[in-house]
């Protein structure tokens, strides 16, 4: 058995693609997109046709529906390969407006139902920025299941479980990569990998807390930057998976095991915790990894809408 099979029987496997023309090759349930991989895709010439019906269809209207219409469009195409959820971004720049960013989570999910999209096929992704959580609260007490990204930090978590959002997407790689920047010289590869990679250990505690109290959010390990993360993570809810690593762990036989698993955070000694916005603010601000990548992050995502929005502004 190669380790993407011996991954599923522990671990939903999810595609971190725009791409969906390589999906069909790994049998993933669910999908993931964010502007960066919508702006890799459609620069890609076999998705030419479908940026243009999009333009041809809506180009008159005002951008950001432009945008949201060609990101669901994009969602159509996954699910129709794909038998379970597609996660679909609401644009970056409004991660500091709680009211924006759940009316623009109102506005996808009625694109999609119109094109006849059961709601629970969808995930409204949103930054977990303290307004980005309270929006995705008000989403989900209307029945629409949202998926907090740009996650680094515990904190993020225990607001995301007590707002009872569907699912978060902890980012491993970039936690990782912040850690080894920040080491420097003094990084030791092999003394931070699989079960001591400072992402692992983030997304391991995450797990442990949501299921010891029987915190019903699913957790979902992102940004991977090798296999051994992967490995290292086996047994989680869900994993969301680049093509190029599915493909690495497609082609090994090496052994693959369960990592984390429920019954062990059950019977674990762990402390009650919770945040009100100041107590929040102020953890996610003494968790300086955390503050920097949540901040690179939207500012990421934010230049990757803009230069989608100038492409389909230049036809």
């Amino acid at each position: 058995m190669n380790q993407l099979d011996a991954l599923k029987q522990f671990t939903t496997v999810v595609a971190d693609t725009g791409d969906f023309r390589q999906l069909a090759q790994f049998q993933p349930r669910d999908a993931t997109t964010n502007p960066s991989l919508i702006l890799k895709a459609v620069q890609k010439p076999d998705y030419q046709p479908l940026v243009k019906e999009v333009l041809t269809r809506f180009g008159s209207r005002t951008m950001d529906e432009v945008i949201d219409r060609l990101l669901v469009r994009f969602g159509c195409e996954i699910l129709s390969i794909i038998p379970g959820r597609v996660s679909t971004e609401v644009d970056a720049r409004l991660s500091f407006d709680m009211e924006a960013t759940y009316s623009r989570g109102e506005r996808i999910i009625e694109l999609y139902q119109a094109e006849g999209i059961h709601i629970d096929r969808v995930l409204i992704k949103v930054a977990a920025t303290w307004e980005g959580i309270q929006a995705a609260a008000k989403l989900e007490r209307r029945g629409i299941h949202t998926n907090l990204t740009l996650l680094f930090s515990f904190c993020q978590a225990v607001a995301c479980g007590d707002a009872k959002v569907q699912l978060i997407s902890p980012f491993v790689g970039r936690i990782y990569d912040w850690y080894k920047k920040s080491a420097g010289s003094a990084w030791d590869e092999a003394a931070s990998a699989g079960a001591n990679d400072p992402g692992v250990k983030s997304v391991h505690q995450i797990y442990s807390h949501y299921k010891h109290f029987g915190i019903a959010t699913e957790v979902m390990g992102a940004s991977f930057r090798n296999a051994g993360q992967i490995v290292a993570l086996a047994g989680c809810d869900l994993l969301t998976i680049s093509p190029e690593l599915l493909a690495q762990l497609a082609a090994s036989e090496a052994p693959l095991g369960r990592a984390l698993d429920a019954k062990q955070a059950q019977a674990l000694s762990l402390e009650p915790v919770n945040y009100d916005e100041a107590g929040f603010r102020y953890a996610l601000n003494e968790d300086a990894m955390a503050t920097e990548k949540l901040a690179e992050g939207i500012r990421g995502f934010a230049v990757d809408a803009v230069k989608l929005e100038q492409l389909l502004k230049a036809g």
